[in-house]
């Protein structure tokens, strides 16, 4: 039995997304659920649902329409710096061609005038405008390049212009008003409820693309929403260079940032911001080091046990990743691996002031043969390649110590995973995919268990 403030919540969440799109198989379908101290049900929400009516056709239209906006940005910010560096070169070679020209001329109009020591400085000189003729066709290619782009743009202006058409017969300053005040009572609800399973992963949104085909990207945790600093570390051998930007925003526009120089260097991807610090593997050993990121100091290190290092246990695409940390809404956590253990994930407790492992798990998996791993409520989810095709294959439940085999779809767009993790503040995954930074929306299935009859999974 729903109370009727659930039944309430349920009505006004449907009736926003059906006068958006009134199709008979849109609106919210209903993921989840939490009940009161009396077992009934007081809210239903579709979660993670970042933006509401996310179901509605126009809403995937637009975010494709964003995709395809960020790509033409990228490409004619390329297009600009290399144009802006062919012009300066070409403006270089100008005296020089010129020189050849007029000797050209002259000798054109009196073959006579030409000494053979003229000849070969004639000759050296038109070997110096060789380099030129690949920069006019990489001309060519980009005037070429321009017209694709032309034509995307107004492919563009079109469908926004379709779009707009289609938006306006609405009162979206009321639906607005209206979704503010469901947004408020669906963070509300999301806020009690409990962990759940994994049962789908978004398709992937291209946050940035920048850095080297290794990496990671990241934010904190478990601080405060108000704080949205993103840290980025490009390679996984010996880097020491971590860029601290303010927001999100800035840090997809490469602006605002600051710059770590950590006393140790790093080894793989796996490092994680938990509550305001960096734990991350030194570099050429076992060790976990915990860099204070206002303090820009080292607060602790300490060696995480038998765990190998040094590509002796990574995953499937190698990179020292022997040591991955990570965290969920339960704690700080380790994916290794070890001679003692054969080789299989284990997975580890730490404590975040001590670095002092509280318990581990041996999950049975080969570690060598995970693409990535990551941690959602105390469940670890490995998937079965880093490549193209990667789906998530297997998860190991702490809370029972049992497995079992996952089918779960995964778009590994970029075809080169270096780094999956879930961020339990932000409920999302991010991954740093090729040179690419990638965010993926989680799909959690959530069984609410209450007394007096009431209770049962979150999709009834």
């Amino acid at each position: 039995m729903r109370s009727w403030r659930g039944v309430f919540l349920l009505i006004l969440t449907r009736a926003v997304c059906e006068a958006l799109y009134p199709g008979p198989d849109e609106g919210w379908q209903v993921y989840t659920s939490v009940a009161d101290v009396e077992g009934k049900c007081v809210c239903t929400v579709v979660a993670p649902a970042q933006t509401p009516c996310s179901r509605d056709p126009r809403n995937r239209q637009l975010r494709h329409l964003t995709e395809r906006v960020q790509n033409v940005t990228q490409s004619m910010e390329l297009l600009d710096l290399r144009t802006s560096r062919d012009l300066q070169y070409v403006r270089d070679s100008e005296p020089l061609v010129r020189g050849v020209e007029a000797r050209v001329r002259t000798a054109n109009s009196n073959p006579r005038s030409l000494s053979p020591k003229g000849f070969q400085d004639l000759k050296r000189s038109v070997s110096q405008l060789l380099p030129l003729l690949p920069v006019l066709q990489q001309y060519r290619a980009d005037a070429a390049l321009l017209l694709d782009l032309k034509e995307e743009v107004r492919n563009l202006s079109l469908a926004l212009a379709t779009i707009q058409e289609e938006l306006g017969a609405y009162d979206y300053e009321e639906l607005q008003h209206r979704v503010i005040t469901l947004q408020t009572r669906l963070q509300s609800c999301m806020n009690k409820l409990g962990c759940g399973r994994l049962t789908g992963i978004s398709n992937p949104m291209t946050v940035r693309a920048s850095g080297s085909r290794f990496g990671s990207w990241m934010m904190d945790a478990i601080i405060p929403s108000s704080d949205n600093r993103v840290w980025s570390m490009d390679g996984y051998f010996k880097g020491r260079r971590v860029l601290e930007y303010r927001t999100m925003g800035d840090f997809i526009k490469g602006q605002n940032f600051v710059v770590h120089i950590l006393p140790y260097p790093w080894a793989g991807t796996g490092h994680v911001v938990y509550n305001g610090s960096l734990y991350y593997n030194k570099h050429q050993s076992n060790v976990v080091v915990q860099y204070h990121l206002r303090q820009r100091r080292v607060l602790l290190q300490r060696s995480l046990a038998e765990a190998g290092y040094n590509n002796t246990f990574p995953y499937s695409w190698g990179g020292w990743s022997d040591i991955d940390l990570m965290a969920d809404e339960t704690g700080l956590w380790a994916a290794h691996s070890s001679l003692a253990r054969g080789g299989s994930l284990t997975l580890s407790r730490l404590d975040p002031g001590t670095l002092e492992v509280l318990r581990s798990w041996d999950t049975g998996f080969p570690k060598r043969s995970a693409g990535e791993a990551f941690l959602i409520c105390g469940t670890l989810y490995v998937t079965n390649s880093h490549l193209a095709g990667a789906k998530v294959h297997f998860a190991y439940h702490t809370s029972t110590g049992s497995y079992e085999y996952a089918d779960v779809a995964f778009h590994n767009q970029y075809a080169h995973l270096s780094m999956l993790d879930y961020n339990p503040r932000e409920r999302a995954l991010y991954a740093w995919n090729n040179g690419h930074q990638v965010l993926y929306n989680v799909t959690l299935f959530h069984v609410v268990h209450g007394g007096g009859g009431g209770g049962g999974p979150g999709e009834a």
